[in-house]
């Protein structure tokens, strides 16, 4: 960032890219409020540089969205989704991975408020979109699968639940191996419905 300050100055986009990256180690770090004073930052330089309704603008907006759902701002952080999924749809059209990963976002603001069935169909959404673009296994196809699967097991659906995360679990297996924190997370999403299913 210092480099690029110095070469570029500070509202030049490539500052807007570090910026954004340091936000994202804050927010990993647990530092959600410097997290999101940088990715404002951010924001700001990339809407000053292409305007508001950019593609590049919409992952900014994005990665400020997951910090205010970080911070249990939900109602924010779905506003923030709703703008970057627009910009997203406009530029690239309804079926584009960018779009299904904005519609994945709403779908988890949706569930934390406890709208199932406007987040299952959100998820559903996603995963259409994953497997068309990325093929029936792809990461973000596990992602989504296990998504609804989070869904159909809040709604007391196990058999069907369990069925997603298998899902999921093997193509996580298969993808990452069987250490990687994304198939660890969804093995434990599947050891959760033991319990339920005897």
């Amino acid at each position: 960032l210092k480099i690029d300050e110095k070469a570029y100055g500070p509202d030049h986009p490539n500052v807007a890219i570090r910026v954004n990256n340091i936000g994202g180690v804050l927010k990993d770090l647990g530092d959600l409020q410097g997290a999101r004073k940088y990715l404002e930052r951010a924001l700001k330089i990339d809407e000053d540089a292409y305007g508001p309704d950019h593609p590049k603008v919409a992952r900014y907006v994005n990665n400020i969205g997951s910090v205010l759902q970080a911070q249990g701002d939900l109602q924010e952080a779905r506003k923030c989704f709703k703008r970057a999924l627009k910009i997203d749809e406009k530029a690239y059209g309804p079926d584009h991975p960018k779009v299904a990963r904005g519609v994945n976002n709403i779908g988890l603001v949706l569930q934390a408020q406890g709208d199932l069935q406007e987040a299952r169909k959100c998820f559903e959404r996603a995963l259409k979109i994953g497997e068309k673009a990325c093929g029936p296994d792809h990461p973000n196809v596990a992602r989504y699968v296990n998504n609804i699967g989070g869904v159909l097991q809040a709604q007391g659906d196990l058999q069907e639940a369990r069925k997603c995360y298998e899902r999921a679990l093997k193509i996580c297996r298969d993808k990452f191996g069987p250490d990687h924190p994304n198939t660890r997370t969804v093995a434990d999403n599947l050891s959760s419905l033991g319990q339920g299913l005897k």
